[in-house]
């Protein structure tokens, strides 16, 4: 015969479970509260999917790029989000986000951001309004942007934690000029690199964003590469901007839906030694948690597909003072959200991998 037994103290447990619930009523107070503006693209729900499942941080809004829409789920994310993306309300963000992360376009972003900054919460753009630094390159390309806002801070995580952590708003790089960049830097700054520098660039279809055009219709792409915007490609004068020197970048589309492969080639100073590539590289990426360096071992796309990694590799021809370095990774996470959210833990205090690993 089983026998029940009954709590003598009724009163001790209901301290107890009152006493649980506070605790559990602090700790999401402790929560970093973060919005989304632009929640609908690719790069705004990867945002979304990484966001709701941060361990440090509550995502109270997830909101689309303009005020008009109408309200609507992401069933992709089903169990992961279960809420509705909501039309764009700069109070509602203001109110109940410390952090606000854009996902918009870059006339959007160049309007929102100031305005968000006035309002005293913290910004990081993933659109390029703010990344380039000269103003007649802006009006170029980002003619929009008429000034940066005070505080601002170009955000390729590697080498720039320390103005990433204080900053006011970061400029999240571009999908190219981070692969490019977290490839050259090191040789660069060593010293080791003579000459022109030519990145050849190719990326799945989803780094032209949700937009449809011709060019990314399923019917022109399926079984085709093709190289655009050469010398007209305004994610060069980012990569000659943070690199210091004059780069040939040509992109290509290819028919995949996400992942970005750069070749580079580069002449060494003669008598640079592999050694020395290796060692420069090594000593540049050593505490780095999402750079991942392959030697002669060539990295491919499906290496960082859904990840936050870049994986480097390289070929050195001593003889004739060549390198060739690869470099990968998934533009829509370490192109865009994932490094976003690595920004995110810098600012915060947190360890750069929180919510990425």
């Amino acid at each position: 015969m089983y026998k029940y037994s009954f709590p003598a103290d009724l009163e001790t447990m209901a301290l107890t479970t009152s006493v649980e619930r506070d605790r559990a009523n602090a700790a999401e107070k402790a929560l970093t509260r973060v919005a989304i503006a632009g929640a609908t693209g690719y790069a705004g729900q990867e945002l979304v999917r990484i966001l709701a499942r941060h361990p440090r941080v509550r995502l109270t809004a997830a909101m689309s790029s303009g005020a008009t829409s109408a309200p609507r789920p992401l069933p992709a994310l089903a169990r992961i989000w279960d809420g509705a993306v909501q039309p764009l309300d700069v109070d509602r963000l203001v109110n109940e986000a410390d952090v606000i992360f854009l996902a918009l376009p870059e006339a959007a972003s160049a309007e929102l951001a100031p305005k968000l900054l006035d309002r005293g919460v913290r910004v990081i753009d993933l659109s390029g309004a703010f990344r380039i630094r000269s103003a007649a390159d802006r009006e170029r390309w980002y003619p929009a942007t008429t000034a940066l806002p005070e505080g601002t801070v170009y955000g390729l995580t590697e080498g720039h934690q320390a103005e990433i952590r204080t900053a006011r708003l970061v400029s999240n790089p571009g999908c190219y000029p981070t692969a490019a960049l977290l490839a050259l830097e090191p040789l660069h700054r060593a010293g080791l690199l003579t000459g022109p520098v030519v990145v050849d660039a190719k990326s799945g279809v989803s780094g032209a964003g949700k937009t449809p055009s011709e060019r990314t219709h399923f019917s022109e792409n399926h079984g085709s590469v093709a190289a655009y915007a050469v010398f007209q490609h305004r994610h060069t004068a980012e990569i000659e901007q943070e690199l210091g020197a004059a780069v040939t970048f040509v992109p290509h589309l290819v028919p995949l839906d996400r992942g970005i492969l750069e070749t580079i080639y580069g002449n060494l100073k003669p008598g640079t030694t592999e050694q020395q590539v290796a060692d420069a590289l090594t000593a540049a990426y050593a505490d780095a948690p999402f750079v991942r360096l392959t030697g002669g071992a060539l990295p491919e796309i499906k290496h960082v597909a859904h990840t936050n990694f870049c994986d480097i590799g390289w070929k050195v021809d001593q003889e004739r003072h060549r390198i060739v370095l690869v470099a990968i990774i998934d533009n829509l996470i370490k192109g865009a959200a994932g490094s976003a959210v690595q920004n995110l833990n810098v600012m915060l205090g947190l360890d750069e991998r929180t919510g990425l690993l």
